[in-house]
């Protein structure tokens, strides 16, 4: 017999842990979640913070998103990607990042109710699972995984107390395995994976130092340093990251993953550091150093039998374009509901097979776009001159070329440009955040043919009420004057109908399918006199319904089907759906 029973046992309190357990204890589940060390993330590892995880936090609760906003540094302290010889030295160029070119910002502020930021995973953390423990979830820290077994009841997971190397066992009809890179959960249950780990070295040092007089004038939060020769791996490449603005600080720098990991005390760190900086007597305080390997994997299979895993345990990437905790977050978003409805019998596990048809697309193309990404600054390299010889001289002589007053050097100066600006599809990826599209048996399109894309979808976002998309956000006004997105409108562990003035018969068929299948399916209509009004017409236009239509929203905020009109019997429509969607 076990020694602890509960719905969902978690492993790993990251970012896909921890916003599993807070979604499910806001769901009314019985959850635990165990971490192996003694407390939360000790270094602020992920950090870009993009508008869909927002929603998700805003979903939990708006003092949960509030909390956020309120640790992060803002949008408008991210985005100026600089490039330069040292931070006090040259400038190459730089590009306007993360929705900060006023183009791109317009995107971001039509596509969601919600901002990006930059959120250090040390605080990002203890917020999710603050929520989780203060909603209902059990946790136990100094608690290591060893092992499970699961049968058609559910799984017996047995655990180490790290406090008195004693082992216990706990009982759960799920398993959540949200234990990171190395996950002990995906190996134990056989998940099948493609690519390799391990591809490259790299090493951080976390430090303070105010640097704000190089850098308040240009706010980022990623400072790109070209220095030929400089011990920093390979091209000479270093990068400087603000933490907290502007004292607190990350270099990254890679080394040879064929060779040890290198050793670097105190006074060698300092001296990168002052390197970087560009400052030899900097007043600098080292906080850590630690090594880590860049990682081109993902799974083919999320789950096997009762046992599911996510986060970066199923997705193992580089940090560039900043998907990490962004994508584990929605893992958690994607599957929490979903155990949640099979769990109180609202719904037949067939229901949790949509997982893996939705997420395992997402992971590779995140794990993908990751690495594309490391591959894109090579172009830069090219124009600085920087791949024409291993010479430190040369390459420096070869970058100072682009100052001449030649062809030639008008030339480079154009190929930097180009090459620059190129990194878009890394530091202003809008698309490849928001555009994720399920196709699975959770969603029923009737048919309906998917929209193309009007515009580059890995950098640009475009909405639709295309079964399998996002909802469309936009601004609605109740009666006295209230503004809400039609995001706030759906979500919330429920089902969701929305229609217009001639849709009374949807309202009145959420109230009769919701009775019969035992759940809630909130009802809204939106127009002239009804309970939210489209003053600006933008729900109009997005809705790609007629009034009398209908959108059906699932707990995550993705359309899972849609009707352009109105039906002789909405009932049996929305009925014949829910079914469908529910396995029931």
């Amino acid at each position: 017999m076990a020694d602890i029973t509960t719905d969902v046992l978690i492993i790993g309190t990251g970012p896909a842990g921890s916003a599993t357990a807070a979604l499910l204890a806001g769901y009314g589940v019985e959850t635990m979640v165990i971490n192996r060390y003694r407390w939360l993330a000790n270094t602020p590892r992920a950090h870009i913070t993009n508008q869909r995880t927002m929603e998700v936090l805003r979903d939990l609760g708006r003092d949960v998103e509030d909390e956020a906003y309120m640790f992060a540094a803002g949008q408008e302290l991210m985005g100026e990607n600089v490039f330069c010889t040292a931070l006090a030295g040259e400038e190459v160029g730089r590009m306007k990042s993360w929705g900060m070119h006023p183009t791109s910002r317009a995107e971001h502020q039509l596509s969601s109710p919600t901002q990006m930021n930059d959120l250090p995973q040390t605080f990002m953390e203890p917020l999710l699972f603050k929520t989780a423990c203060s909603r209902g979830a059990q946790a136990r820290l100094s608690t290591e995984y060893v092992s499970h077994e699961q049968d058609s009841g559910g799984v017996t997971t047995t655990c180490l107390d790290r406090l008195t190397g004693k082992t216990f066992t706990v009982r759960s009809k799920y398993l959540v395995g949200a234990d990171g890179g190395n996950s002990k959960v995906a190996e134990h249950a056989g998940l099948t994976f493609e690519g390799r780990m391990g591809v490259a070295g790299s090493m951080n040092i976390l430090f303070e130092a105010d640097l704000s007089r190089y850098v308040a004038h240009r706010p980022s939060v990623l400072y790109w340093v070209l220095q030929p020769g400089a011990d920093v791996g390979g091209i000479g490449m270093g990068l400087v990251r603000m933490v907290r603005p502007w004292h607190e600080w990350l270099i990254v720098w890679g080394y040879d993953i064929n060779q040890p990991a290198p050793a670097v005390d105190e006074a060698h760190a300092k001296k990168v550091v002052r390197d970087l900086v560009g400052v030899a007597d900097l007043d600098v305080t080292i906080k850590s150093v630690s090594t880590w390997t860049v990682n081109n994997m993902y799974a083919t299979t999320l789950s096997n039998g009762r046992v599911f895993c996510m986060g970066d345990a199923i997705h193992r990437h580089p940090p560039s374009n900043g998907l990490g905790s962004n994508t584990s977050i929605q893992d958690a978003f994607n599957l929490a509901w979903k155990l949640a409805y099979v769990l109180k019998g609202q719904a037949g596990d067939g229901l949790l097979d949509s997982y893996q048809a939705e997420r395992a697309p997402i992971a590779k193309q995140i794990v993908t776009r990751a690495n594309k990404s490391i591959e894109e600054f090579g172009p830069i390299f090219k124009a600085l001159g920087l791949l024409d010889s291993v010479d430190p001289v040369k390459m420096q002589q070869n970058m100072d070329a682009r100052c001449n007053n030649t062809p030639a050097a008008e030339e480079q100066r154009a190929a930097i440009r180009k090459a620059i600006a190129a990194k878009v599809y890394e530091f202003d990826a809008h698309g490849v955040e928001m555009n994720q599209r399920y196709r699975s048996d959770a969603v029923v399109t009737d048919g309906q043919p998917e929209p193309v894309f009007a515009r580059d979808p890995e950098l640009h976002f475009q909405q639709t009420t295309w079964p399998g998309a996002r909802l469309p956000h936009a601004w609605v006004f109740s009666e006295d004057g209230k503004k809400v997105s039609t995001l706030d409108l759906a979500g919330h562990g429920r089902f969701t109908v929305l229609t217009g003035p001639g849709g009374q018969g949807w309202i009145e068929a959420a109230k009769v399918v919701g009775r019969e299948l035992g759940i809630e399916i909130a009802a809204h209509a939106i127009g002239p006199r009804q309970q939210w009004q489209d003053f600006t017409g933008d729900w109009a236009n997005l809705s790609d319904v007629r009034d009398g239509g209908v959108v059906l929203v699932r707990p995550d905020h993705h359309v899972c089907w849609r009707r352009t009109d109105n039906a002789e019997n909405p009932a049996a429509e929305l009925r014949r759906v829910m079914t469908a969607i529910l396995g029931k």
